[in-house]
């Protein structure tokens, strides 16, 4: 029988949401085995001074399978 487990993470990026869901993926995978996917579950941006978007910040849940 299989059992899948669940991490939250937030990505961060200067680039896109994209990057920041790329970057937490990558993060995950030093130390995790077994990663089979991932949700994203939110998206926002900090906003600096001037208003620009300063940081996208990626919500997302990394599913790896347990073994043994």
């Amino acid at each position: 029988m299989a059992v899948i487990k669940t991490i939250d993470l937030v990505g961060v990026s200067t680039e896109s949401w994209r990057d920041a869901a790329h970057k937490a993926l990558e993060e995950a995978t030093k130390t995790l085995r077994n990663v089979e996917g991932f949700t994203v579950l939110e998206t926002s941006a900090t906003v600096d001074d001037a208003g620009d978007i300063a940081e996208y910040h990626t919500s997302v849940r990394i599913r790896f399978r347990i073994s043994r």
